[in-house]
């Protein structure tokens, strides 16, 4: 988006409004530094934290999904859209830390356990705390009591499980059926992704939902988070 001849920019010649759009332009290019410094500059003029967060980062990864998902941006580029979004965020993170800032929710996601494949799942991490939820990433080979064990820690809204393999799908329900076991399946939605899933074997495990990739992921979490939320669903 950003052209390269705004290399020599400065950012603190911006009024707000512009310095967002340009927060969001070098966000969509994966500048690192360029992200940071128009937090940091946003924080000098008395932003609160939550506002440079969903109006500049937010805001600037959802014109990132949308594109990812209408086939404008690869994987390759989102990554490096994430990485830039992570980079604001460990700026803010301690600041909405201290200030008590909503968050959309709570997630933990894991490629389950005999398969180490983990880019697809960390592009979907990185995606969902780009859409302002917390994200616990259990990383790959992840078993039933490493899953159990977080969503009693942590207590998240989402539990979201990745395979890449085909013998390692049936995992999946495993899982499900050990939030049952515990009496957690009624309070957490679960998503489940990955190249050889679709929406029929989601069913057929008792998934809430299948994403196809990262952007429909934050989309689905974003309805379905909101929807429980509307019906009183029991957090405990």
């Amino acid at each position: 988006m950003a052209d390269k001849d705004d290399d020599d920019l400065d950012l603190r010649s911006l009024d707000d409004e512009e310095l967002v759009e340009q927060i969001q332009d070098d966000l969509y290019d994966g500048l690192k530094e360029e992200v940071a410094e128009g937090v940091e500059i946003l924080l000098e003029r008395k932003w609160e934290p939550y506002k440079v967060l969903t109006e500049a980062l937010v805001g600037g990864m959802e014109i990132v999904g949308d594109d990812f998902r209408d086939g404008i941006l690869f994987v390759p580029e989102v990554l490096l859209a994430a990485n830039a979004m992570k980079e604001g965020m460990a700026i803010l993170r301690p600041l909405l830390a201290e200030t008590g800032a909503p968050k959309t929710g709570k997630m933990v996601i894991g490629t389950v356990k005999g398969d180490i494949h983990d880019i697809g799942k960390n592009l979907v991490a990185m995606m969902m705390e780009g859409a302002g939820f917390e994200v616990i990433n259990l990383g790959i080979n992840t078993d039933a009591e490493e899953f159990i064990a977080a969503v009693k820690e942590h207590r998240p809204e989402i539990l979201g499980m990745s395979a890449l393999l085909t013998t390692t799908m049936p995992y999946m329900k495993t899982v499900i059926e050990a939030l049952k076991e515990e009496g957690l399946r009624e309070r957490t939605i679960v998503l489940v992704g990955g190249a050889p899933l679709n929406a029929d074997f989601a069913d057929a495990i008792g998934a809430d939902a299948y994403c196809k990739d990262a952007a429909i992921a934050v989309q689905t979490a974003k309805e379905l988070v909101k929807r429980r939320h509307n019906q009183g669903a029991p957090t405990s």
